[in-house]
């Protein structure tokens, strides 16, 4: 009777070979978990469906879980405070909290947000797995194995995969020579003699200048080793192209969006140029064919100045790059709070060092709050060009704090900002050495 009695209170719960003696009213207090269903059970059947096996003779549930998950488990049934073990897995925990039927809101405050943070970091490292896969993969226009099929395989491993071998390595190293070539052109070309000859190719019309003996000698070389950069991007942008199997996310890629800004304003800027040389050889003295030149110029500057994003391709060969762009799509938040902070003692600091060299009488630089806000934010940021300076003592201690301020600001959001970098770096240095792995033991 004792012994019956006792299994009316209690229930024995096995998990992973360590027991628990469970009073049955702690269970009615979660008759949603897994658990809590127990009580309702009629017959062996039901109880099978809730517990791996069951021992009639000592009333004993066994069940085939983690025991240090669940021991976490039983604090919140007993105590009601559901905390994530340190040394546990976070994605296997909320596996267990699924198992058992415990929802996750029970979770204290900090738990759930390092749970939130594994979800994200784990959907992260899912992609970039999946598009992996889908880089190894033979996923072109092709497929078949025909001997069409196998070129466009190849010719896919040598313009996506850089370590597919000894191709892909050199169509890399070329690809990185003529992005450092088209950077280093793009500086020449803002040299002042090299200014000078294409202000002079402006007002000459109808002449050639492109004549060894010519004044835009080095202006032809220029425009002669861009287009010989551009021709090759172009054909690079044209071998991705062909051999993507969709044509429409091929074009939504980021990387690939970067590579068409960076290619059409060459063409844009001859088609641009000719249409302004045509224009010009029309009406030479017209006041209207002028400024029509003017503008065409500033547009060609303008398209000329957006050749900087070859360097932004860089990103399909640096690991560094592309673990910048994972830390920016990470950080949103503190680069957020990083902008707020500094508006907030913007519009704190702009105000009181007009209002301290005003009272002074020194208003040759601080004519008004708005141009304050260009102080405050040099200052805060640690910058001083110098173009304006607070001459009097109160605004110098104003000058002081906005300093001090700014430093301990962005030190705040940096400092997260930092560690998500660190993190990133390593999770892609270790995803791509296990994609390394992998195709090695593929190709073994």
């Amino acid at each position: 009777m004792a012994r019956l009695e006792d299994r009316t209170r209690h229930v024995i719960i096995n998990v992973g070979g360590i027991k628990y003696r469970i009073p049955w009213t702690t269970l009615e207090n979660c008759p949603l978990t897994r658990l809590g269903k127990l009580k309702s059970c009629n017959n062996y059947d039901e109880i099978m469906d809730i517990c791996d096996d069951y021992d009639v003779s000592c009333n004993e549930f066994f069940f085939d879980r983690n025991p240090c998950a669940f021991r976490t488990i039983m604090t919140f049934l007993t105590a009601g405070k559901l905390r994530l073990l340190r040394e546990m897995c976070a994605l296997s925990f909320q596996e267990e909290l699924v198992y058992w039927g415990i929802e996750e809101e029970h979770l204290e405050w900090c738990c759930k947000k390092r749970l939130r943070q594994k979800e994200e970091e784990a959907a992260e490292a899912r992609l970039y797995e999946r598009e992996m896969l889908i880089r190894e993969t033979p996923q072109c226009a092709f497929q078949d194995n025909s001997r069409s099929g196998l070129c466009m395989r190849k010719l896919r491993d040598m313009v996506e995969n850089p370590h597919s071998g000894i191709p892909g390595k050199i169509f890399a190293c070329i690809s990185v020579s003529f992005v450092a070539i088209t950077a280093v052109s793009l500086c020449i070309s803002t040299m002042p003699d090299i200014r000078e000859e294409e202000d002079r190719k402006r007002k000459l019309e109808g002449k050639s200048i492109y004549r060894d003996n010519s004044p835009g000698k080095k202006c032809y070389d220029i425009f002669v080793l861009e287009t010989v950069c551009v021709a090759w991007f172009s054909f690079e942008f044209l071998l991705r192209s062909i051999q993507a199997e969709s044509k429409c996310a091929f074009l939504k890629t980021p990387l690939n969006i970067i590579d068409i800004l960076a290619i059409l304003p060459f063409y844009i800027s001859l088609i641009v140029d000719s249409v302004s040389a045509k224009n010009s050889s029309s009406k030479p003295s017209s006041g209207v064919g002028n400024k029509y030149l003017e503008r065409a110029g500033l547009v060609l500057r303008f398209l000329r100045a957006l050749r900087i994003l070859y360097v932004m391709r860089l990103a399909r060969h640096s690991l560094g790059l592309q673990t910048l762009g994972l830390t920016v799509r990470r950080c949103t938040r503190e680069f957020g709070l990083l902008v707020l902070f500094l508006c907030v003692a913007m519009a704190l600091f702009s105000p009181l060092v007009f209002l301290a060299e005003s009272e002074l009488g020194a208003k040759q630089e601080f004519t008004s709050v708005p141009t304050s806000y260009w102080w405050a934010v040099i200052s805060m940021t640690t910058v001083g060009y110098g173009d304006m300076v607070p001459r009097s003592i109160p605004g110098q201690v104003v000058a002081l704090s906005s300093i001090l301020s700014g430093i301990l600001l962005m030190a705040f959001p940096v400092t997260s900002i930092f560690h998500t970098f660190s993190r990133s770096y390593i999770e892609l240095k270790e995803q791509q050495q296990r994609a390394a792995s992998r195709q090695l033991h593929q190709l073994e």
